[in-house]
């Protein structure tokens, strides 16, 4: 039994892996965050071969869990797939991976390698990768000042990801904690419409204030180190 951990695209359908195709042709279960989003990229990728699916995703209780894994019994190639980039960062999916390991040890789990938001936008930020921290979604309202003020003490950089509808927020608040350092902004990243802005963080907010028909899609945001200024 093998349980494939495989990215796939963000955005572009051609970053999908030759080796991603062949594995999502072999697998007879997937297991995916969201059996329609999946689907739907199984169908755009020409995989006619019907395949079992099951859903295990964030709002997923310890049952469902329980169900996904015990539905992999039986099955010797399995996928586990996010919606879109590389499963079990900024989602799930480790968890899963523990409890596959823990109720099937002797199978493999084997890494797919593919697209990912965080080093798509840290590779063209310009900003050292040598030490970066990703922090995933920031808190909606418990803990985001707190978090901000944590940010500006730290030295090396950081990624991480917002929505659309608390960007501007977050905007504003690395006006007031980070105003010096620069910040780069992937929205839309390898869509037809995607953009990269680097500037201040007042810079930043006033380009997407000026703009409000850019604030959609999802945002990574990438913070300079204090010694990129």
């Amino acid at each position: 039994m093998t349980l494939y951990v495989v990215a796939t695209p963000i955005g572009n359908l051609s970053d999908c892996s030759q080796r991603a195709i062949e594995t999502f042709n072999k697998a007879t279960l997937i297991v995916a965050e969201d059996t329609r989003t999946s689907g739907q990229l199984l169908k755009l990728l020409k995989i006619s071969e019907k395949k079992e699916f099951v859903s295990f995703h964030a709002q997923s209780s310890n049952s469902a869990l329980k169900k996904a894994i015990e539905r992999c019994d039986g099955h010797d190639n399995i996928v586990l797939v996010t919606d879109a980039g590389t499963p079990a960062i900024s989602d799930p999916g480790s968890l899963f991976i523990t409890e596959f390991r823990k109720s099937f040890p002797e199978a493999l789990v084997i890494p797919i390698p593919g697209a990912s938001a965080v080093i798509t936008a840290l590779s063209v930020s310009g900003f050292s990768g040598n030490h970066f921290e990703f922090l995933g979604f920031i808190p909606h309202k418990k803990g985001r000042e707190t978090l901000f003020k944590d940010i500006s003490l730290k030295e090396h950089t950081i990624v991480m990801y917002e929505s659309p509808h608390r960007i501007m927020k977050t905007l504003e608040s690395l006006s007031r904690y980070i105003s010096d350092r620069t910040i780069m902004i992937g929205r839309e990243m390898t869509k037809q419409f995607e953009e990269y802005k680097v500037g201040k963080p007042d810079q930043i907010l006033k380009y997407y204030t000026e703009n409000e028909d850019k604030v959609r899609g999802e945002f990574v945001i990438v913070i300079s180190p204090t010694y990129q200024k």
